[in-house]
């Protein structure tokens, strides 16, 4: 596996291998990589040619100097663990390399960006947007995989993908969960046990509304069930939860027969976890 650093030596490489016509799956990362990004890596080890993996901890969409601050790092547990899974190409580049100059463009979602994670985060997208903007011109990926727990990110990517025309695909990869429900996250590391058992909560209240939206519960009947369970639970303070179009994320006021998502926030020991689970599929 090459370890590759600068913005140069990626392109060349990566562009050389796709003027061979080599199809390269590219997985970006912040590290702390856990189950749930060696899905992604293996997924894109299946329908490619070449794998490369990045690894950045992107300050632009940190809202709060102390959640960026303690961010999980291992860069060289997570190298260990690329070399087993196999990849060909990790790209660890350092901040100045990434941003030489303090990017002064912005990038505006519209109302996509503007619910959810945006309401609550602001800027994150727009730093989301440039660091993967710069990650896949860096890259030049044939295909690049995104977890689905971040499926407003998910959407938000493909928009970017879409609307500037930008040769790639995007692949979304359904979430991954500890045997007690609890979605992969690097932030995970920052819980104690107990916080992880409070944590597993945030699962069982999705598994709740799941059950209410199948029984034909209104979105406002299923919205205050399932904060009344998670006021229940000591330790867990949600920051939002609701369901939505997992097209456009507009937010659902009936249950009709239409696809829709319930998307969570919440603290647990002061760490911030996201979710979400499909009420309805297409």
């Amino acid at each position: 596996m090459q370890v590759l650093n600068l913005p140069v030596e990626i392109f060349d490489h990566t562009w050389s291998l796709k003027i061979q016509g080599k199809s390269i799956g590219f997985v970006p990362t912040m590290g702390a990589l856990h189950e749930g990004h060696f899905h992604l890596i293996k997924r894109a080890r299946e329908e490619n040619e070449i794998v490369v993996v990045s690894i950045f901890v992107n300050p632009l969409q940190f809202n709060r100097d102390e959640d960026f601050n303690n961010y999980p790092r291992s860069v060289d547990q997570d190298l260990v663990h690329l070399r087993k899974l196999g990849v060909d190409v990790a790209y660890v580049p350092s901040e100045r390399a990434m941003y030489p100059e303090l990017p002064q463009i912005k990038l505006d979602f519209g109302l996509m960006e503007q619910v959810m994670e945006g309401e609550f985060r602001p800027g994150h997208f727009s730093g989301v947007g440039v660091v993967v903007a710069k990650l896949f011109n860096h890259c030049n990926p044939t295909r690049a995989y995104f977890g689905l727990k971040d499926l407003q990110q998910y959407l938000l990517v493909k928009r970017l993908v879409s609307d500037l025309s930008l040769p790639l695909d995007i692949v979304g990869v359904p979430i991954v969960r500890e045997e007690s429900g609890l979605a992969m996250s690097s932030r995970n590391q920052r819980l104690s046990q107990e916080g992880k058992r409070i944590a597993r909560t945030i699962y069982q209240g999705l598994i709740l509304a799941r059950q209410l939206w199948e029984d034909k519960s209104s979105s406002d009947e299923t919205n205050q069930t399932v904060n009344a369970f998670y006021r229940e639970q000591k330790g867990l303070s949600m920051e939002y939860v609701q369901i939505v179009s997992p097209n456009t994320l507009r937010p659902l006021e009936n249950n009709k027969l239409e696809p829709a998502v319930i998307c969570v926030a919440g603290y647990v020991e002061g760490v911030r976890l996201i979710d979400n689970l499909y009420l309805r599929q297409d």
